[in-house]
């Protein structure tokens, strides 16, 4: 396993971290999700990454779970705050100061922890004034109960402005998390140049398209059993916008890469998103140990430029570039 620094600080992760998103607490069972975490920290993964949204908090206690009786200095936990959990109440979510406050409490509860490494801004919001929701970070972190501060799918110019309050109060902001692969690469025109110069770094999630990078789906075939593609808890809706013929019959023509690699196809998606530097680590998700035991030889590969153009050559037009995702990205109103 190779490490990186995050942004601008002394912190060093793994560069391939192990998420659980639409996975612990709701897709797999809670003895699998073990299973897969134990495989994480048997490879070397050190990063995990979590929200207290994920499956309305029981994704933060699966984690913590799995992770009890690890020397906690030697992992970074990470999770974030916004999203609706418990009941759903009007002050349930947002980045209220009411909401931030009350959410580390529970997250670290639930992890077990008396601190995470990394608490994240899980979207922009709207409706809270950034002073309000910088300030009430700055408070955490002077407490002790979170040692860094990032966001997620925040724009260039949101970027900045976070950024700039965060020096004022005397607290770095050091990464953001945004959606990125080589099918999805739309921080690249301005969120990504903005980070190099404010020292930030990006977590990214989805390197492998929600499952789409793998190939395990083929134009007009039949979707396999127990696939994202066929999972009505959500998976399903995420990874629609990459179910297309076109995108699904330039995945496959990205084999030959992967083999002048010695890669699967998922590695070369994961290997892909790594060359970026200014990508601190790489987010995978898994519902079997296997998938965490094969990704995870992604770390530390290097693709020549020839077959980076290649690559960009064979995906060519299917390629989402649009920068005004990202704003797209966080509701515009905090409806519970």
């Amino acid at each position: 396993m190779e490490f990186r620094y995050l942004g601008n600080s002394g912190l060093k992760i793994s560069e391939i971290t192990y998420g659980n998103w639409l996975t612990h607490g709701s897709q797999v069972e809670n003895d699998t999700a073990t299973a897969c975490v134990r495989a994480a920290l048997d490879v070397g993964i050190s990063t995990f990454d979590t929200a207290d949204v994920y499956a309305n908090t029981k994704a933060e206690t699966v984690l913590g779970e799995a992770l009890r009786g690890e020397r906690r200095q030697s992992l970074e936990i990470f999770t974030k705050v916004f999203g609706p959990t418990g009941p759903k109440g009007h002050n349930d979510t947002g980045l209220s100061r009411k909401h931030i406050l009350e959410s580390i409490d529970g997250s670290l509860s639930r992890l077990q922890t008396e601190y995470v490494d990394l608490y994240q801004a899980h979207r922009f919001d709207y409706e809270t004034p950034l002073e309000e929701t910088m300030q009430a970070f700055a408070d955490i972190v002077r407490q002790g109960k979170a040692l860094y501060v990032g966001v997620s799918e925040w724009t260039a110019d949101q970027l900045h402005a976070g950024h700039a309050l965060a020096k004022q109060l005397g607290f770095q902001l050091i990464s953001n998390q945004p959606q990125y692969s080589a099918l999805w690469r739309v921080i690249e025109a301005d969120v990504v140049p903005t980070s190099r110069e404010l020292g930030v770094s990006q977590i990214v999630w989805s390197p492998i398209a929600q499952g789409v990078l793998t190939g395990k789906y083929v134009a007009g075939g039949k979707l396999p059993a127990g696939s994202r593609a066929t999972d009505d808890l959500g998976g399903a809706t995420m990874i629609k916008r990459f179910m297309k013929d076109d995108v699904l019959t330039r995945v496959q023509q990205l084999r030959p890469i992967a083999d002048e690699l010695d890669l699967t196809l998922a590695q070369l998606a994961v290997a892909w998103v790594l060359q970026n530097d200014n990508v601190a680590s790489a987010i995978i998700g898994a519902s079997r140990p296997e998938q965490v035991q094969e990704n995870v030889k992604a770390s530390g590969v290097t693709i020549p430029q020839e077959l980076l153009t290649r690559i960009d050559d064979v995906l060519g037009d299917v390629v989402e570039r649009d920068s005004a995702r990202t704003k797209d990205s966080s509701p515009k109103t905090r409806e519970a």
